[in-house]
């Protein structure tokens, strides 16, 4: 079996050289990929209707950094776990002492911090665009305190994500409720240290279902322009309407130089969290392809944030997030695998079809033997779910956590 994909990939390595693109380039680019992974995504998660277990899902934040470091070992690419303030620090700072060494000794480390202002009852109608000040303080006094832990684990990115809306018509002021918004958001920005960014994620609707505060990237690029150059948009794959041009939109904010960073998943209907790649691995492309061309023409935009960000209910846990991992990199792979030079001249002479065929022999082109052999020179497993698997390490932490009593986790934003 090693031979046969090493033999695909002569011939592939053939393909590209012959096209003009560099080899050993993509293969460095694929080697430095980074993916941050959710503590979230270890945990027991379901949906509106229930909680569904899995033996092995881990509780406490020492479980989900430990399953974590199992997705950085057989991929490579996933050196940091985001982690969820509510769920993962119920004790706020207090939980978070000799934490990041812990997670170092494992060989990951902590990523980006996320707030929890959407569980509490006092946010059920909102929490930074509350009518009540008291409320909107409280929201406030939680993401600052998420700061600190932030400075605790050394990590340099605040992740945040409202529920705050409204379910009818009258129930509030839009004005007011942005106002409000801008306000705290204002208040956060400011007590982060110099080399922290703030993230701004939007979402169309729910929990909310007349209005959401921040419903799409335009209002989430307002409110950062508003707080400051340290603050950017989180794009979640999850958070369009069906059909949205997602790619045009990254493009965008590529070229505002406000991309701050994407929570990875993939959906058929909504917010679905599925695995990504699961049901639009095109789409997938296509945003990887405006990632790739902005990593060749570099502006000032700030280091992308790849995380991801997913509920796997049906699949284990691990292995769901591994597969994610995969196509990520596929996407990735095919985009740098992309003729620019052709596709460009197809461009200027106005070639519609032969400018599309740029991109669909990219996307159709099975670079599996090139990540094979890049896993290989970093010294991995060439399939990094099967290694997992042949590992046991499922079972024997399935075992180890059946019997102790479940708590915590939940989903994520």
């Amino acid at each position: 079996m090693a031979d046969r994909y090493r033999e695909e990939y002569e011939l592939l390595s053939e393909r590209l050289v012959s096209r003009g693109v560099n080899l050993e380039q993509v293969k460095s680019r694929l080697k430095n990929q980074k993916i941050e992974t959710p503590s979230w995504g270890y945990a027991n998660a379901g949906t509106r209707f229930g909680t569904y277990r899995q033996p092995g899902a881990a509780v406490s934040i020492d479980e989900k950094i430990a399953d974590a470091a199992q997705v950085h070992k057989y991929t490579g690419v996933a050196p940091s776990v985001a982690v969820h303030v509510l769920w993962d620090f119920p004790n706020g700072l207090a939980d978070c002492q000799g934490l990041a060494s812990y997670a170092e000794s494992l060989g990951v480390r902590i990523g980006a911090i996320n707030p929890n202002v959407f569980q509490d009852q006092d946010y059920k109608l909102g929490s930074i665009t509350n009518e009540d000040s008291a409320i909107r303080k409280r929201a406030v006094d939680h993401m600052l305190e998420s700061i600190e832990i932030g400075k605790c684990l050394n990590s340099d990115v605040l992740s945040l994500w409202f529920a705050d809306g409204t379910d009818y018509p009258g129930e509030g002021d839009f004005r007011r409720r942005k106002q409000w918004a801008t306000e705290c958001l204002k208040t956060v920005y400011d007590a982060m240290p110099e080399n922290m960014r703030m993230l701004i994620e939007y979402k169309p609707f729910e929990p909310a279902f007349y209005h959401t505060d921040i419903a799409d990237w335009g209002m989430a690029y307002v409110l950062c322009q508003k707080c400051g150059a340290r603050a950017h948009v989180l794009v979640d794959l999850g958070h369009h309407f069906p059909g949205q041009n997602i790619e045009h939109i990254v493009a965008f904010l590529l070229d505002e130089e406000r991309l701050g960073g994407f929570h990875f998943n993939n959906h058929k209907y909504a917010d679905d969290d599925l695995t990504a790649g699961s049901i639009n691995p095109y789409e997938l492309f296509l945003i990887y392809n405006e990632l790739v061309k902005a990593e060749d023409t570099p502006n000032s935009n700030p280091p992308v944030a790849y995380m991801v960000d997913q509920a796997h209910v049906v699949k284990s846990k691990i292995e769901a997030m591994i597969q994610t991992i995969e196509q990520i990199q596929m996407a990735y792979a095919k985009a740098l695998c992309v003729d620019r030079r052709k596709l460009r001249d197809a461009q200027a002479a106005k070639d519609v079809v032969s400018a599309e065929q740029c991109l669909v022999e990219a996307f159709n082109m099975d670079v599996r033997p090139l990540l094979k052999v890049v896993r290989e020179e970093m010294g991995l497993e060439p399939d990094p779910l099967l290694a997992f698997r042949a590992s046991g390490y499922w079972e024997k932490v399935s075992k180890e956590r059946a019997n102790r009593t479940v708590a915590g986790g939940g989903l994520g934003a």
